[in-house]
């Protein structure tokens, strides 16, 4: 079925630029967008009257009210079909996985439906639907609350997959996942919900660019999501040590964007990945293999990994050993072979 909106009234919404957090710029992203378009609804657990876990919806039923907002039983295969049925009637679904690893039981739709209908259609059904993931660890979460999943995602042909490490490109991205005619898993890496920035709603981002959040000449680290202000956080530790590293957020997982990772590897010759899922058979290595393969005369060393463990995600008590810190991305730095211009010698 189609939902007809007619009777409701909106009024546009106004150009801002402010300081705000990841939380609110996603909850700007969504209310802007509904606004915007008659077409777009949000629900999923919670999303409703509470304004979701990480209240992201935050004020949204209120405003618009509950046929643009509203609340779904606890199953999120029900979810992800009732989506599945708006967007192929042109509607623009956009749902909530109350967390990463409750996303689980909607994946077999996601591979099965939402990938492969316009492929299967030759493009005659699109999929104009965004899935968000709040994802990751650092919040002390326990089992089916923290994980880092997206390896499945973009490891799946059909499926855009991002990862915004800043308020700015929260804002911008998930506004350009809500207007993209295919599907769009949007991971919100939950330890930075309350990281602050400048965002201004005027600027657009194509979801399939990466950016340089830092310019360096000595090695470079390609970071996403939660783990970049790790990443800058050791670039600004190796710049005392008289280092100097540049920082990539790759922030689009699939499709990736092999132009600027590579530039910037082959200025620096170095290069470190560092995420905080498992490093076996990860978007990690996907990454290291694509460095490997386009910048190998270039290369001064082996590419470097930091990762998190290949074990099931650590229990609150031990997260904070399981997850990738400046320390670990420095060790790689210095596991990397340099030479002492002084002394002729590597070390």
């Amino acid at each position: 079925m189609t939902i007809a909106h007619d009777e409701t009234r909106i009024d546009a919404p106004q150009h801002v630029v402010g300081t705000m957090t990841m939380a609110a710029a996603l909850n700007r992203a969504l209310a802007d967008a509904i606004a915007e378009d008659p077409a777009v609804v949000v629900f999923g657990e919670d999303v409703g009257a509470l304004g979701g876990v990480f209240r992201i919806t935050d004020g949204l039923a209120e405003r618009f009210g509950e046929e643009r907002c509203f609340d779904t039983p606890l199953a999120e295969s029900g979810i992800m079909g009732t989506a599945v049925g708006m967007a192929m009637n042109g509607m623009r679904p956009v749902v909530e996985m109350q967390f990463d690893a409750f996303a689980l039981p909607a994946f077999e739709q996601v591979v099965s439906h939402v990938a492969k209908m316009a492929n299967r259609t030759r493009g005659a059904v699109r999929m104009p639907l965004v899935i968000r993931i709040p994802f990751g660890g650092g919040i002390g979460g326990v089992e089916h609350h923290c994980d880092s999943s997206e390896a499945y995602y973009a490891h799946t042909p059909g499926l855009t997959v991002v990862a915004p490490s800043t308020p700015q490109d929260a804002y911008s991205m998930l506004r350009a996942a809500i207007a993209s005619p295919d599907p769009v898993v949007f991971l919100e890496p939950k330890k930075l919900y309350w990281s602050k920035g400048e965002v201004d709603t005027s600027i657009t981002v194509d979801p399939g660019t990466a950016r340089i959040a830092r310019e360096g000449s000595d090695v470079t680290v390609l970071a996403y999501a939660a783990m970049v202000p790790v990443a800058l956080e050791a670039a600004e530790i190796a710049a005392a040590e008289g280092r100097s590293v540049q920082v990539i957020d790759v922030r689009s997982l699939s499709p990736f964007d092999d132009a600027t990772v590579t530039a910037a590897v082959r200025g620096t010759g170095r290069a470190v990945v560092v995420a905080e899922a498992p490093g076996y058979v990860s978007v990690a290595g996907e990454i290291q293999a694509r460095v490997f393969e386009r910048c190998f005369e270039y290369l001064e060393a082996p590419v470097r990994r930091v990762t998190g463990f290949d074990t099931p995600f650590a229990p609150p008590k031990l997260e904070h050993w399981y997850l990738p810190d400046a320390d670990r991305i420095l060790d790689a730095i210095d596991s990397l072979h340099w030479e002492d211009d002084t002394e002729g010698t590597t070390r």
